[in-house]
């Protein structure tokens, strides 16, 4: 079970089932062709959309795409994300941060920080190429940048440590 959110708070259930997808626990009937790296055809209730994955930032969980010309950002929270809620543990992970890690293999196209600057939380540090898209690497909180274990042009594997706090 997943949670999907808009920016203007719009919110579906989605529940993706062996042989269904069902979306506010109706059945959610659609037929979606790749035409590109990030790209899709899709096509629902007779009616055709061009989908773009335009940034993921998957350590937040949030997704930008373009459909058909409009962009649109959208949060998801997992099952464990929704029992943490439920729970009232949601800020469990609010906890200090001493480093940020490659949440994939790329290869750092630009790094927005130095040594000695102070960030917040979800200020960006480091865009991250994986997969022909450009990932944005947010602070995962408050600190003070340490040191940054990686170079521009460098590649990188998952869960590489890339900065200190």
């Amino acid at each position: 079970m997943l949670q999907v959110k808009t920016a203007n708070d719009k919110t579906w259930q989605v529940d993706i089932q062996k042989d269904a997808i069902l979306l506010n626990e109706t059945p959610f009937n659609w037929d979606i062709t790749p035409i590109g790296a990030n790209t899709y055809h899709i096509i629902h209730n007779y009616k055709s959309y061009t989908a773009e994955l335009v940034q993921a930032d998957y350590q937040a969980k949030a997704f930008t795409f373009k459909i058909n010309g409009t962009t649109h950002t959208v949060s998801v929270k997992d099952q464990f994300d929704l029992l943490l809620d439920k729970l009232g543990m949601s800020n469990a992970n609010a906890q200090k941060v001493n480093d940020v890690k490659a949440p994939m293999p790329g290869l750092i196209l630009e790094i927005k920080v130095q040594p000695g600057q102070e960030v917040k939380k979800g200020d960006p540090i480091m865009i991250l190429e994986a997969m022909k898209m450009e990932n944005i690497l947010k602070s995962p909180g408050d600190g003070v940048v340490k040191e940054i274990k990686v170079a521009v042009k460098q590649n990188v594997e998952k869960n590489q440590v890339l900065i200190l706090f």
